[in-house]
């Protein structure tokens, strides 16, 4: 069971629109993966197309946020940081639970329950009335609740671009500063996932499962899917329209449930 183009594609606009959309990339690839390919076993050349849809995702972050990005290497630097301590619980809390419980993370039945979750954190967090502090007055203690926020989200069903978006309106900051320090806080960690599915790789020396140019496809999907989402989340998220998400989240997470409830009683 190989991947084919068709399927390539559909995953890089799934992981581009999910990734930065808060409704949780993990989430719904644990439960497309079943439906994709009619089998719970990960279709061979996962690995390599994860690592390149992450990459994929990965470049539009630095582009989007380029003149961001560059101005952690000047007036920004203290930020960098505060981007460091964030990125501390994701690997303190995120990484054992990827390496002890990794059956647990691509379980289409907890996605569907922490989807619901997500829905009611997204809502609450919807109800707190904006305020106007930047990403840039974030204190250390602000900085690792976010991180907190981020770690948790390793889990299916809990997006991370929504877990940190609300962790930052959360402590104070501006919808837009808020979406900023979350994109800003992605690019360890997504860079990290990579490196790491990438070393795993290694140690099993797998070859490549998928051709390069397929790969390359996938890449390039799901980077401008991936620009075009951001673009699209920042003009929801100024206009308060989070509830939309969590409106969808409870909504597929429901019926993720009872399929899966389905399933177990047949």
């Amino acid at each position: 069971m190989t991947l084919v183009w068709w399927q390539i594609v559909l995953l890089a606009i799934v992981q581009g629109i999910a990734e930065f959309l808060p409704i949780s990339s993990s989430g719904h690839l644990v439960v497309i993966a079943p439906l994709l390919f009619g089998s719970t076993d990960s279709p061979e050349g996962i690995s390599d197309l994860s690592i390149v849809l992450h990459l994929g995702t990965l470049g539009s972050i630095l582009v989007h946020y380029f003149k961001r990005v560059s101005a952690l290497l000047g007036e920004d630097r203290q930020i960098l940081a505060l981007l460091a301590i964030g990125t501390l619980p994701a690997v303190v809390v995120g990484l054992p639970l990827k390496l002890l419980f990794p059956a647990a993370l691509e379980s289409p039945l907890l996605a569907g329950v922490l989807l619901i979750v997500n829905g009611g954190v997204l809502y609450l967090v919807s109800r707190i009335p904006p305020k106007e502090n930047t990403y840039q007055q974030l204190s250390i203690g602000k900085s690792l609740a976010i991180g907190v926020c981020q770690a948790f989200a390793i889990l299916p069903g809990l997006s991370r671009s929504g877990s940190t978006i609300a962790g930052g309106l959360s402590v104070g900051l501006s919808r837009s500063s808020a979406a900023t320090f979350s994109f800003l806080l992605a690019i360890p960690a997504i860079a990290g996932a990579g490196v790491l599915e990438a070393l795993s790789m290694i140690r099993k020396s797998e070859p490549l499962s998928t051709s390069p140019g397929l790969l390359l496809l996938g890449a390039a999907i799901s980077f401008v899917v991936g620009i075009v989402s951001l673009r699209l989340l920042e003009k929801l998220l100024a206009s308060g329209r989070l509830p939309w998400f969590a409106i969808y989240s409870v909504i597929a997470g429901i019926a993720i449930v009872v399929w899966q409830w389905q399933g177990a009683i047949e």
